[in-house]
C-alpha cells in the first residue's frame, strides 16, 4: 500500500466536517447488532435490583415481557434470559433445569405469546439449578462431563419445546453442541438456533453476573477444568471450529473487550457469525466510572461496542442494549 507525502495526503481533510467524517466511517453500530440479556425471577409486578450491577434488575415474568416489548419497540431483534432461582429448588440432580414450567420456560411462552416479534435466547448450563454452583453436575468433587451433557440436552429440548428461539449452552462440556443438535433435530426443533458461548474464559469479570443469578455463595471451588484458561488463543480456534463442526449457528466469545483480539481470529478465520458478551463486570466498571463521573457515560458505551464491530462481532450481548438503541435512534 502506498500513502502520498504530505501535503498531497492530509488525513485531516476526511476529518473537517461530521458529514466527512460519516462518509469515511469504517464500521457501523446498530441496534439490529444488540441482543439485551435480562435477569428473571419469581413473583409477580416486581423488580428487584442488582446492587453490583447499577440499573439492572431482576424482572418478574410481567415485567419481563414488558421489557421484551420495549426492546421490540426500540428496534433490538433478541433478549436474553437468565434466572434468579430460589434456593429450595437447587439440587446436585438440578432436575428443575428442564422441568417445562420452570421460571425460564414460563417467561419465554409469556414472552412470545405477547411479543411475538423478538427472539428468545435462553441459557443452556445447570448452574442456576446447582446447589454446587457448577455448569456440570458434580460427582465426589468432580464436575462430570457425560453424564452433564444428557441433562443438558433436555434442558435445550425443554427450552426449545416453550419456544425460544436461540439456545445458548455455556456450560463448556465437551460434545454438548452436536448431542444438542442431533436431539434438536429429532424432536422437530430443527430451526432452532445454537449460539455455542464456544471460547468461553475462566474469567473474574463473571462476579457480578453470579450475584445476579444468585450462585455466587454456592460454587464450590472453580471452574477451570472446564472453561478457558485465559492465557490461550488458539484452544479458542480450536474449540470454534468444533462447535460450528458439531452444528452450533453461531459462536461467542466471552468476556468480550478483554478477548478482542479472539473475536477478531475467529471471524477472520471462520467467517462464521461471533457474537461476543460484554459481560457483567465490563458493564459494572463502565457503570460505576460513569455514575462518578471519571468517564463520559454514553460516549464510553457506544465506543465500548464498536470496538466489537471493529473486530469483526456480528453483534454484541450487552446490559447497555435499550440505552444504546435509544442513543442510536
Amino acid at each position: 500500500m502506498s500513502i502520498g507525502s504530505f501535503p498531497a495526503t492530509r488525513f485531516r481533510r476526511a476529518k473537517s466536517s461530521p458529514a466527512l467524517r460519516r462518509l469515511v466511517r469504517e464500521t457501523a453500530l446498530s441496534t439490529d447488532d444488540l441482543i439485551w440479556p435480562i435477569f428473571i425471577r419469581a413473583g409477580d409486578d416486581d423488580e428487584t435490583p442488582v446492587p453490583s450491577m447499577p440499573g439492572v434488575s431482576r424482572l418478574t415474568i410481567d415485567r419481563a415481557v414488558k421489557a421484551a416489548r420495549d426492546a421490540a419497540d426500540l428496534g433490538i431483534p433478541a433478549i436474553c434470559l437468565f434466572p434468579y432461582i430460589d434456593t429450595a429448588l437447587k439440587t446436585e440432580t438440578c432436575d428443575e433445569a428442564w422441568s417445562p414450567d420452570n421460571l425460564t420456560n414460563r417467561a419465554t411462552r409469556a414472552i412470545k405469546a405477547a411479543v411475538p416479534e423478538i427472539a428468545v435466547m435462553t441459557d443452556i448450563a445447570l448452574d442456576p439449578y446447582n446447589i454446587n454452583g457448577h455448569d456440570g453436575i458434580v460427582r465426589d468433587g468432580v464436575i462430570v462431563n457425560d453424564e452433564s451433557v444428557e441433562a443438558l440436552v433436555k434442558m435445550a429440548l425443554a427450552q426449545a419445546d416453550a419456544g425460544a428461539d436461540i439456545l445458548g449452552p455455556s456450560d463448556m462440556m465437551d460434545g454438548r453442541i452436536g448431542a444438542m443438535r442431533a436431539a434438536l433435530e429429532a424432536a422437530g426443533h430443527s430451526n432452532v438456533c445454537i449460539l455455542s458461548y464456544a471460547a468461553k474464559y475462566a474469567s473474574a469479570f463473571y462476579g457480578p453476573f453470579r450475584d445476579a443469578v444468585g450462585a455466587s455463595g454456592l460454587l464450590t471451588g472453580d471452574k477451570n477444568t472446564y472453561q478457558m484458561d485465559p492465557a490461550n488463543s488458539d484452544e479458542a480456534m480450536r474449540l470454534i471450529d468444533r462447535d460450528l463442526r458439531e452444528g452450533a449457528d453461531m459462536v461467542m466469545v466471552k468476556p468480550g473487550m478483554p478477548y478482542l483480539d479472539i473475536c477478531q481470529r475467529a471471524s477472520t478465520e471462520f467467517g462464521a457469525p461471533v457474537f461476543a458478551y460484554q459481560v457483567s463486570g465490563e458493564y459494572a466498571m463502565i457503570r460505576a466510572a460513569a455514575d462518578n463521573g471519571w468517564v463520559d457515560g454514553p460516549r464510553i458505551m457506544v465506543e465500548s461496542l464498536m470496538a466489537f464491530k471493529r473486530a469483526g462481532c456480528a453483534g454484541i450481548l450487552t446490559y447497555f442494549a435499550p440505552d444504546v438503541a435509544r442513543a442510536l435512534a
